[in-house]
């Protein structure tokens, strides 16, 4: 009490507390990062505060929720939305989230992969990165089931269907996933466990491992990488704030942090209030009825890129069906991405736009997959059918070339 009373405010008692902190003096002292860097490096921050408002909702709507065929539909439809005070508002920040937050994974992602973030040692915090990317990837699929809708249980149909393609063990597979020979009450409540309980808990350990292999002193970005951190630290420490090229992990590197934060939680919340149907199917206010296929069945929108290299092979090439190849090819696109530090065969590491071969590259991936998500959403017949088969096998075809393509770069930097 002695030492607020000398404080001339909280803010300076505050912050004369964490400046005799173990913790203080870690981010002080390890943890710096290039003072110009941009927004784009707070989209990891601004993922555990999603991820957290979706835990929070997802604990209101659980109060309220039956996993039961029966009763599931109503469960959501009528009982939170319409009859728990404010029970529309949860559910409206939660199926917002749900599809936000991979809109924000994907624009961290692909930033990681713009200025390289996956070489030159960092190749554990691209791993773990992408493990998060999958576990989130079965928490929303998981999660797409529980209203009980008609696309959630087609979409359900659909996906599980995938794994009977699995040589010798797949119809087997099948019906462990599903606990039945179709998709029922015993797949329902397979699927709520998993998105309530199992999930969340690997999530939140992927995260902390995430988090821990960020223990570099520095990221990347346009400067990064050409600069002396323990020289610019000690200007930093010095008093030299100005002339210094790094800014301290706290306070000054989250202040960012919780300005993007800020501005995103307003348009976060303006969708959630004013534009919340993009978020859920209108398909999907239908009960599931497992006797009536919808015309044109569709997961949501953040997997439409790989359902439609899923679906993209139509017909049978060298005597592989059509189904197998999209199997195969759904495979790859699976994994692929995990492989990425190891296809990048150039030592550059630079921003996208200073790499003379991979700029082309990086920006033609972003539209191949850009055709591959609107294509997705559209029934696969005509021109669509085959604007997917081409667009499937582009995105193929880049992750092959790859290797050779950054060959290539390194000896054209090598020659200069």
């Amino acid at each position: 009490m002695a030492e607020f009373e000398k404080a001339n405010s909280i803010g300076e008692w505050f912050d004369q507390r964490l400046n005799t902190s173990g913790f203080w003096r870690v981010m002080m002292t390890e943890y710096w990062i290039p003072k110009n860097i941009n927004f784009l490096w707070a989209m990891g921050a601004l993922l555990a505060m999603l991820f957290t408002l979706l835990l929070v909702t997802g604990i209101f709507l659980l109060m309220y929720y039956k996993p039961d065929v029966n009763m599931a539909f109503d469960s959501v439809n009528y009982t939170i939305m319409q009859e728990v005070a404010y029970g529309w508002i949860f559910r409206n920040i939660h199926g917002v989230g749900a599809s936000v937050v991979f809109l924000v994974i994907y624009i961290h992602m692909f930033t990681g992969i713009y200025y390289g973030s996956y070489k030159k040692g960092r190749e554990m915090i691209w791993l773990s990165g992408m493990l998060l990317f999958v576990l989130f990837s079965a928490e929303g699929f998981s999660g797409y089931m529980l209203p009980w809708g008609q696309m959630s249980y087609w979409a359900a149909y659909v996906i599980t269907e995938i794994f009977g393609g699995i040589p010798f063990i797949g119809d087997e597979l099948v019906i462990w996933i599903r606990g039945n020979f179709y998709v029922a009450d015993a797949t329902l409540t397979r699927f709520f466990m998993l998105h309530v309980l199992l999930i969340p808990l690997a999530i939140l350990g992927a995260i902390v491992f995430h988090f821990y292999t960020l223990r570099f002193p520095h990221v990347n970005n346009e400067e990064g990488e050409f600069f002396d951190y323990k020289e610019e630290s000690e200007k930093y420490l010095a008093g030299n704030q100005k002339e210094s090229k790094v800014i301290a992990f706290w306070p000054d590197f989250l202040s960012k942090d919780f300005m993007v934060i800020s501005i995103f939680m307003i348009f976060f919340f303006y969708l959630v209030f004013y534009h919340n149907a993009f978020a859920m199917d209108p398909v999907n206010f239908d009960k599931a009825d497992g006797l009536k296929t919808p015309a044109h069945i569709y997961p949501e929108w953040y997997f439409l890129w790989s359902y439609e290299v899923l679906r993209g092979f139509f017909f049978d090439i060298a005597g592989i069906s059509g189904k197998s190849l999209g199997l195969i090819a759904f495979g790859f696109a699976q994994i692929i991405f995990v492989l990425l530090p190891w296809l990048d065969k150039s030592p550059m590491v630079k921003p996208a736009n200073q790499r003379p071969v991979f700029k082309y590259w990086f920006w033609i991936l972003m539209a191949d997959l850009f055709v591959l998500t609107i294509f997705g959403k559209l029934p696969p017949t005509g021109i669509n059918a085959w604007v997917g088969f081409y667009a499937s096998i582009s995105f193929i075809v880049l992750f092959l070339a790859l290797p050779y393509l950054t060959k290539l770069e390194a000896k054209m930097v090598g020659g200069k």
